[in-house]
């Protein structure tokens, strides 16, 4: 997201970016530090070319598939959305809780086979919590 973001961000001009990132990252390596320093990093690339626009980072989701790294998705969740109260032009989509089921653990039908990707039912929850920040 940081190194193409002049390409695929900022040469449009966005009012609003909706930001989904740290999954992979932290699945590959990355500590929970790493992804809220990207996370700073990018918002201040975003911010120096386009200083009115929101940005809205959408939770690291909690997945069947990656659960063993559920506390470090957590730990960089909680940094980035601590960040974001502190910036009027920053956001914060929790979508941790509402996949959690009652077990404590992310709930089956919210994913396709793989467990990491989401089915349609993830992506309505997703969709339903992202519409109320285009208002």
């Amino acid at each position: 997201s940081l190194y193409y973001a002049d390409r695929i961000v900022i040469k449009h001009q966005p009012r609003i970016i909706f930001m989904y990132a740290g999954d992979n990252d932290i699945a590959k390596g990355k500590t929970s530090q790493r992804v809220f320093d990207d996370f700073k990093m990018f918002v201040k690339k975003v911010h120096s070319a386009l200083p009115k626009t929101k940005i809205v980072f959408i939770a690291i989701k909690p997945s069947i598939a990656r659960w063993k790294l559920v506390d470090k998705m957590r730990d960089a969740n909680n940094r980035i959305a601590e960040f974001s109260t502190k910036h009027d032009l920053l956001g914060y989509i929790d979508i941790d809780t509402p996949m959690i089921g009652d077990d404590g653990k992310p709930m089956k039908d919210l994913f396709v086979k793989d467990g990491l990707h989401l089915s349609e039912k993830g992506y309505e929850i997703w969709s339903g919590l992202v519409k109320k920040h285009l208002d």
